[in-house]
């Protein structure tokens, strides 16, 4: 019998200081198929819905032709021998799922969000796509039209253009970071570059499966029945690298609409990867500097100068080699104006005080947004896949919250001595 509790309405609850939060990342379950393929589990939520996503080694890194790798997960779920794409499509609606494909650098995605109980029904499909796609020459036709188009409207962009050049003169134009489509690209794609790409980085390769939420009880056996036989592969492939060529170039103005009333300001550096041991410091320098909304990037920029609607900063997540990125959008009259205050504030933190106040305000943020981060399956999932795809294990996490909670004023100033140097940094504004 539940008793009655009587509220006193008129004492707020005690607050909590989020820096003293125990977080725990839900442990994880791992097992292997027949075939030696790795199977990383989440058991959690209270909707019986399932996220399976099998990750290939078949990113853009991989390709020696350009757009190759994006092309072919793109049309996977365009054609079997056994299916067409409309097929396809129709059976995956009606099971009310939901299929996606990814493209990134390293990997690319095959995603399923389905009800659990839907699950068995829907693996032959999947099977189906990585072991018999035909990539039809009408629908490859169709696919490079679309994004010949796409890429026309968006080359009008400023953001767009600034996105894609940073990367170039970062990485060079032929490294995988900061390789570029483009409509030649498009034009050259054939149905054998990419039915070669398939065979060696899909069905032949090598591939990792992250399955959350409601997990049925015979989901390593209905697993194994759909993937256990196929030929995959225990190693990872060989990436082709162009080695990094950074422009020499560091100031970079571009005029791309001699009309345009509003510039693409892009600011970067290049940064050490996560294996890197002040890579989770500098996450925290980076979060006072311009990572939230409470940051002094916005307060200055936007709330004091009003030169934008927004800006932030962030580190890339890439693999390998990655960077610093400042990022924002401002009127045509005012950019070099806010270039000014972004390298200001760089300045500050370097020869300046970090009040203790503001850094429990990000300390504060931090957590709470790692709190947000493992409320349910499929963001607990996202973190662990996040973590094994960069060579880590759960020690990463838990060192971030301890150092999140550790972290001084004086760490942060002789960090920001060390990675906030203006001639460290290429600086683009696009028109």
């Amino acid at each position: 019998m539940v008793k009655n509790l009587k509220i006193n309405r008129k004492v707020p609850p005690e607050i909590k200081d989020a820096v003293n939060f125990d977080l725990r990342l839900r442990e994880l379950d791992k097992y292997s198929l027949d075939n030696g393929v790795p199977v990383y589990c989440v058991e959690a939520g209270s909707v019986d819905v399932i996220q399976l996503e099998l990750v290939f080694y078949a990113g853009n890194s991989y390709e020696n032709k350009d757009m190759v790798a994006s092309a072919t997960n793109a049309l996977m779920k365009n054609g079997t021998s056994q299916k067409t794409a409309f097929e396809i499509n129709e059976h995956i609606d009606f099971f009310g799922a939901y299929l996606n494909m990814h493209c990134y650098n390293e990997t690319a995605v095959i995603t399923l969000h389905c009800l659990t109980k839907h699950l068995q029904s829907l693996l032959p499909v999947i099977r189906e796509l990585i072991t018999d796609s035909q990539f039809p020459s009408v629908e490859l036709e169709t696919y490079a039209r679309n994004m010949k188009q796409r890429l026309e409207v968006n080359l009008k962009k400023c953001d767009v253009v600034a996105d894609r050049l940073i990367d170039e003169y970062l990485y060079g134009k032929d490294h995988p970071y900061g390789r570029n489509s483009s409509v030649e690209a498009y034009t050259a794609l054939d149905r054998n570059s990419l039915l070669e790409f398939y065979k060696q980085y899909y069905i032949n390769g090598r591939c990792l499966i992250f399955a959350a939420g409601i997990l049925p009880g015979d989901l390593g056996s209905l697993l194994n029945k759909a993937f256990g036989d196929l030929p995959f592969s225990n190693e990872t492939p060989v990436e082709i690298i162009t080695p990094r060529s950074a422009s020499s170039e560091k100031k970079i103005r571009i005029i791309n609409d001699e009309t345009g009333v509003q510039g693409a300001i892009r600011i970067a550096r290049s940064f050490p990867n996560r294996q890197h041991p002040e890579f989770q410091k500098v996450q925290i320098l980076n979060t006072l500097y311009g990572g939230f909304f409470g940051s002094r990037l916005m307060s200055n920029i936007r709330e004091d100068k009003g030169y934008t609607y927004g800006i932030y900063s962030f580190i890339q997540n890439h693999i390998h080699d990655t960077a610093l990125v400042i990022s924002t959008e401002a009127g045509r009259d005012v950019c070099e104006a806010a270039i000014t205050e972004i390298y200001n504030e760089m300045r500050a933190l370097r020869d300046g005080e970090i009040p203790e106040d503001e850094l429990h305000l990000v300390k504060n943020y931090l957590m709470g947004t790692l709190l947000g981060d493992l409320d349910g399956p499929f963001q607990i999932i996202g973190r662990w896949k996040n973590i094994i795809l960069n060579g880590l294990d759960e020690k990463f996490f838990y060192q971030f919250l301890e150092t999140v909670r550790t972290i001084t004023p004086d760490e942060l100033k002789a960090l920001a001595r060390k990675y906030f140097r203006e001639e460290e940094f290429y600086e683009m504004v696009v028109i």
